[in-house]
């Protein structure tokens, strides 16, 4: 059998028994154990040759002669393979000292129980660029508090190792040492002991730091999984099977949804300052793992100007997230990067950080955390979405060219600092996610009919119950005909509601709009050749009050899309138009949504019912009877504003 042509630079960890898969592998060794057909070592040396890693040390001990067998030489592989058999286990490290005889001066290391999907080239290169003694490749996961977990500094380089199990009531960052590794040979014979068995990550990395050695973190939210159990392996497959080490490899560029912190994951405490004040909103955790589970980075944006005025550190800010890192830990959740503005422009606080009271281009609404996350992390920015609670996650959103989705918790958008509408609104984090994973892809497919036929159309209107998902709807058909003309424009009714004094419960839906200014202010730009200015007044929600709005210059070859529960009753308004489209809810659902959005706006329970009832008198029967006129129907059975 021939040998590799020189030194080899990957050593990969081979000798594991397996015994938590002897019930699916039986007598093969771990790295024998299959996904999809192949062994995972085999996974690994494809891996290792697609980046230009052809010379390969297998460090084996269990059954070595099965996977020999299967291996040969490596050249039918398109590799080399050098078999490092060790006569006595003695752990990760004693294994890898054996082998050093055998190694380059520098060289990958990779566990045999692990999956991965990985650039190799990238973390080797990051390694040449620190010059560090070792560099570990690190990602958060979802179960951090079984880890052993790293901590680094802002440098990126590595503090301290911490070991599970952790003390009781720890909490730190969720940085997990993944078991993939670029060392310099040089720098280890000095920290393996060689007269008894040792650990890479618990024994030697943490001596290589007593000596005062440099080692590197490399984060990245690529696939690396151990496999070496049943529930784990199963779950490796299935995860190839769904396309999530693909969708997380950065071969393309990635999905993202961008979090605020405070009032969007945490209850907003206003000033948050200490780690017990940190708090998750409730069904947050689950909302973060479901981005997770479907391979779209989960990527926190957050402004802290606590730093600035003084009331934080940024040692303590780092305590802060290990806490909120290890809440989501709680929910098999985790964040893929954080990022932070820790600036202020105002100055004048007793106990401030002059040399943080600056005016940044990190700090919300201006774009720069979102723009070093899309750079760092290989984000597409088309795919992506901005989800936050104030008007300066909204803004930063659409300036960073991102979908935005404003939640009703925290402040609820009502902040009033920047004049700006995001393109949907939902109830809390895990009605966007739902929303962004799920929700808005089924109703952009429910709407292709409707956007092919109205192509041509000046006039589009979208009418059904409140609560049926109406503004949701005309904003997808704007995003779906925008490529296609000139401009599109959505007016929602709800600006035209009558004051609240004039508009009491029973007296019926068309009674509470003021469809005359409407049509006033809509039909003679319908009839112009000319652009011409509306003001399109805003509706706010939560204090029911008609606000003045902003300009909007529609010109003749404009889409106009009118939305509301109105829009098919008024006859006028259904003579122009091209398309009416109804959107109808199951009551079960629409009574839910109703609910829900008047315990938002602080309804008592005994005010609430009777709006819900007077709601079920006047107007579902006669917005119902407005389908008739419909030339499109379509039934929303998801998340929808």
């Amino acid at each position: 059998m021939t040998q590799p042509s020189g030194p080899c630079t990957v050593a990969i960890l081979a000798g594991g028994m397996g015994t938590r898969l002897k019930v699916r592998t039986g007598n093969l060794p771990k790295p024998m154990a299959p996904i999809h057909g192949r062994p995972v070592l085999q996974h690994q040396i494809e891996l290792c040759r697609r980046h230009g890693f052809t010379r390969i040390a297998l460090l084996v001990h269990y059954e070595h002669e099965t996977i020999r067998a299967h291996f040969g030489d490596g050249s039918g592989f398109g590799v080399e393979l050098e078999y490092c058999v060790e006569g006595e286990a003695r752990g990760t490290a004693g294994a890898l000292v054996d082998a050093l005889g055998t190694m380059d001066s520098r060289f990958l290391v990779l566990y045999g129980d692990t999956y991965a999907d990985v650039d190799l080239s990238a973390l080797w290169r990051h390694h040449a660029d620190t010059g560090a003694a070792a560099t570990l490749l690190l990602h958060p996961n979802d179960h951090p508090h079984d880890s052993d977990l790293v901590e680094v500094d802002e440098l990126g380089r590595v503090l301290a190792v911490h070991a599970y199990p952790h003390p009781e009531g720890a909490a730190y960052r969720n940085l997990v040492n993944a078991a993939l590794y670029v060392m310099e040979r040089d720098a280890l014979p000095g920290v393996i002991p060689l007269d008894r068995k040792s650990d890479l990550a618990k024994h030697t990395f943490p001596a290589m730091l007593a000596q005062g050695l440099r080692l590197q973190a490399h984060v990245t939210p690529e696939y690396i999984k151990d496999m070496g159990t049943p529930e784990r392996l199963d779950k490796v497959e299935r995860d190839i099977t769904a396309g999530l080490p693909e969708r997380l490899s950065g071969r393309n560029p990635r999905m993202a949804v961008f979090l605020d912190r405070d009032g969007t994951l945490n209850v907003e405490v206003n000033h948050l300052a200490r780690p017990e004040q940190l708090q998750l909103i409730p069904g947050a955790g689950e909302a973060v793992r479901q981005l997770n589970r479907a391979g779209v980075l989960a990527v926190g944006v957050t402004n802290q100007p606590v730093v600035a005025r003084g009331d934080v550190t940024l040692a303590e800010l780092e305590r802060i997230h290990a806490t909120l890192d290890h809440q989501l830990g709680g929910s098999k959740a985790y964040l893929d990067r954080l990022y932070v503005c820790p600036h202020h422009p105002d100055k004048g606080f007793p106990g401030e950080v002059p040399e943080l009271k600056i005016d940044c281009e990190c700090r919300k609404p201006r774009t720069g955390l979102i723009d070093r996350a899309v750079r760092e992390l290989g984000i597409s920015r088309s795919r992506s979405w901005m989800v936050g609670d104030t008007t300066g996650d909204l803004m930063a959103g659409q300036r960073a060219g991102l979908r935005t989705v404003l939640v009703r918790t925290g402040h609820a958008g009502l902040d009033g600092k920047y004049d700006v509408e995001p393109d949907y609104v939902m109830p809390d984090l895990s009605a966007a996610v739902h929303w962004i994973l799920e929700g808005h892809a089924t109703m952009a497919r429910r709407l292709l009919p409707i956007s092919a036929d109205a192509s041509m159309a000046r006039l589009v209107l979208i009418g059904g119950p409140a609560r049926a998902g109406k503004s949701s709807a005309a904003r997808i058909l704007a995003e779906q005909l925008r490529d296609g003309r000139s401009a599109v424009h959505v007016l929602p009714l709800d600006g035209w509601l009558r004051a609240p004094s004039a508009r009491p419960e029973g007296v019926g839906v068309l009674e509470r709009y003021d469809m005359q200014a409407f049509k006033a202010a809509l039909f003679p730009l319908l009839r112009s050749s000319e652009r011409h200015v509306l003001q399109v007044p805003a509706y706010a929600r939560k204090s029911r009050e008609i606000l003045p709005g902003r300009p909007v210059s529609i010109g003749p070859d404009d889409l106009v899309i009118v939305e509301g529960v109105p829009a098919l009753m008024d006859d006028e308004l259904n003579a122009f138009a091209d398309l009416r489209v109804f959107l109808d809810v199951p009551d079960t659902e629409r009574r839910t949504r109703l609910t829900a959005d008047y315990a938002w706006r602080g309804e008592g329970d005994a005010g609430l019912q009777t709006r819900l009832d007077s709601r079920e008198r006047d107007e579902i029967p006669a917005v119902r009877a407005s389908a008739e006129r419909a030339t499109h129907h379509l039934s929303s059975t998801t998340s929808l504003s």
